[in-house]
């Protein structure tokens, strides 16, 4: 934000989204759900949907938050294959000021690699390049990448539900509810209908299910107000863990010894995400794995019964 920016697409496929942004100092950044919006100074912004296979890559002189270092610097979904700490993820690395280098995640080199000329040239296919004079951004693989005028993000944003990182206070809680409360569709369906609730994914809904032990079949309009604010309350506390360790923590008690484990691998991280036929960390019975919005879902049959 705050730079002029050279925009460019290396694979060719959006050049002429890139050059209606090119030149133009971003003017803000912002995420609703799983939506991004970069605005610029001509009233244009590019929206990004990342999907299941979309992220962001940087290189120059780079300032890395807990997110972007447990992500490798690569941005996207967590279900990236890569260079990992555990069976998944990276663990929590030293923050500190910016350097000179490359973060991203791909199985043939490192998750942060030194480089030798600035810029670097793009790896794979990058469909949209983000060029400062100090640092760069590559965009491979997204859903959705598109320049919009205002009109456009409004409407855009207007088709989400409210997301707790944005919409703070009692009205985006009270919204969330009254639409739970009015749907016949089951909460395991509902939590992740982006215009119901802006953000959750596929490991937020199983875990947040468990924790409030509820059966992910139960009917949204059979679910009392207060679980529902519950689920509210929760999901704001689990994303705020989020945002600040850069992983997606979802078990409450633990010792630093089990915490630090954690930390390092998804398979000490989850109460029953991606933990099919394994036991059930509380009850000891099967954690079972159905379809469910298209994405698995995971659940205890007795603790959630």
């Amino acid at each position: 934000m705050g730079k002029r920016v050279s925009a460019s697409s290396p694979q060719g496929r959006f050049a002429a989204g890139a050059a209606e942004i090119d030149g133009h100092v971003m003017t803000d950044a912002r995420a609703v759900g799983k939506q991004m919006f970069l605005q610029f100074d001509n009233g244009l912004s590019l929206h990004v949907h990342l999907g299941m296979y979309g992220a962001w890559d940087f290189a120059g002189e780079i300032t890395a938050d807990a997110t972007v270092v447990s992500a490798g610097g690569r941005m996207g979904q967590t279900n990236q294959r890569g260079t990992v700490v555990g069976a998944f993820e990276d663990s929590l690395r030293s923050i500190g000021a910016p350097r000179r280098t490359r973060l991203r995640m791909a199985e043939s080199e490192k998750l942060e690699a030194p480089i030798e000329s600035f810029p670097p040239e793009p790896i794979g296919a990058v469909r949209v390049r983000l060029l400062t004079a100090d640092a760069v951004a590559d965009l491979r693989g997204p859903t959705r990448c598109e320049v919009i005028d205002e009109q456009a993000v409004l409407a855009a944003i207007a088709k989400l539900g409210p997301d707790p990182l944005v919409d703070t206070g009692r009205k985006a809680e009270d919204t969330f509810v009254a639409t739970v409360r009015k749907k016949p569709t089951g909460i395991g369906v509902l939590l992740m209908d982006q215009s119901v609730v802006a953000g959750i994914g596929n490991v937020y809904r199983a875990e947040l299910l468990f924790r409030a032990r509820l059966n992910p079949h139960t009917p949204g309009n059979a679910i009392s107000e207060q679980d529902i604010r519950a689920l509210w309350k929760d999901w704001t506390k689990l994303l705020t863990i989020g945002v600040r360790t850069g992983q997606m923590m979802t078990m409450d008690g633990l010792d630093a010894t089990a915490y630090n484990a954690a930390l390092a691998s998804r398979a000490d991280r989850h109460w029953v995400y991606h933990r099919s036929g394994q036991p059930c960390r509380v009850c000891g019975a099967p954690i079972v794995m159905e379809l469910a919005a298209g994405r698995t879902l995971y659940w205890c049959p007795v603790d959630q019964a």
